[in-house]
């Protein structure tokens, strides 16, 4: 088949460099584009970032040997050479509201890893395992804005990842309430210990707006379309509390639930390893088994399950029991592949399978 011609917007930071990473020899894409701001515009890839290369593997060698382009001042030679980006942008939320809104306008699919679209009411936020329905909200927006093929669709925020797919497996037990403390790798804030020294040997109960994220935003991923519009779920009642850690990739989370019918540790454990709504659609990025129970005591540890089907799926552990709540347990997801990049271009292959991104190339 041929491949798609995509660009990454903001490709020279850690998550447009897990975005280059992770598409390098992808069945449906192929990187022709990277776009940095101007302080980069006109190196090769591989120089813009030769000093701060941050993925274990090395910089693919046809990507780095593209010039960077400026997103705004290279825009129209940009659209001609794509039919999708990737918005990795890490700027004002409003510059990146318009710079998004004019790649859509211009006909080119935006697959967004930012938040800044994340409440636009026509726009989609999508995990394609929980809410592949959601993306029928596209023929609304394409509709309400006079778009053809352009779009624009989002994935959530990072840390939730592993506890809404875990509490989606067990939908049909009506989770009522939840208590979480998401445990948060320092690359959820673009960091190395080499950039930030301070998270050594220290841990930082703070992170700014993230757990109104961790609280809200599953309840958009869980609502209904009502009338062209995403009617947000009620329940489960979420309180977050989100800590800085010191580790490198990986965010875990401690999470306490009460249901309306309470599951047996047997039926927790087959509801969510039999859980994998996407199996049918061979999506390249879809893991083989979304969700993994680990039986050990001492698991899933960041470290050791990070990386579990390419650091894709989802590992759970530490199910007992409680009197407060029905059940605690531990969840583990990759931060920057299935919670950033790589759950992005997830949902580009979704958009893709479902016919909503095409070739534009003439």
């Amino acid at each position: 088949m041929k491949k798609l011609r995509v660009g990454v917007l903001g490709a020279t930071g850690m998550v447009g460099q897990r975005f280059i990473s992770l598409l390098d020899g992808h069945p449906f894409f192929e990187v022709v584009v990277v776009a940095a701001s101007p302080a980069s515009a006109g190196k090769r890839y591989r120089q813009a970032v030769a000093k701060r290369w941050y993925m274990e593997s090395p910089i693919p060698t046809r990507v780095g040997n593209l010039a960077v382009m400026a997103m705004e001042n290279d825009f129209d030679r940009i659209v001609k050479e794509v039919d999708l980006v990737f918005s990795a942008l890490d700027m004002d939320k409003e510059k990146i509201k318009q710079i998004e809104i004019r790649f859509a306008k211009a006909g080119i699919p935006v697959a967004s890893n930012n938040s800044a679209h994340r409440w636009t009411v026509d726009v989609p936020m999508v995990m394609p395992e929980i809410n592949q329905e959601h993306l029928k909200l596209i023929d609304v927006q394409r509709k309400n804005r006079g778009w053809t093929t352009g779009l624009i669709g989002v994935k959530p925020n990072c840390s939730i990842q592993s506890y809404v797919s875990i509490l989606t497996a067990l939908k049909r037990f009506e989770p009522t309430k939840v208590h979480v403390t998401s445990l948060q790798a320092i690359s959820g804030a673009g960091k190395t210990f080499e950039t930030w020294p301070e998270m050594a040997d220290n841990l930082i109960p703070f992170i700014g707006g993230e757990e109104l994220k961790s609280e809200r935003e599953p309840m958009k991923i869980w609502g209904k379309m009502v009338d062209g519009k995403i009617k947000n779920a009620r329940k489960p009642v979420i309180a977050a509390t989100c800590i800085r850690v010191p580790a490198t990739d990986g965010h875990m989370a401690s999470v306490s639930v009460t249901f309306k019918r309470k599951p047996s540790r047997k039926q927790i454990v087959s509801a969510i390893e039999s859980f994998n709504p996407l199996k049918n659609l061979r999506l390249p990025s879809s893991p083989k088994r979304f969700i993994k129970y680990l039986s050990d005591e001492s698991r899933p540890q960041t470290r050791v399950d990070r990386n579990f089907e390419d650091g894709m799926g989802i590992t759970m552990g530490r199910l007992r029991e409680g009197k407060q709540f029905d059940w605690h347990f531990i969840a583990l997801s990759h931060n920057t592949v299935r919670g950033a990049a790589g759950g992005a271009i997830l949902m580009a292959e979704l958009l893709y399978k479902k016919g909503y991104v095409e070739s534009l190339a003439k």
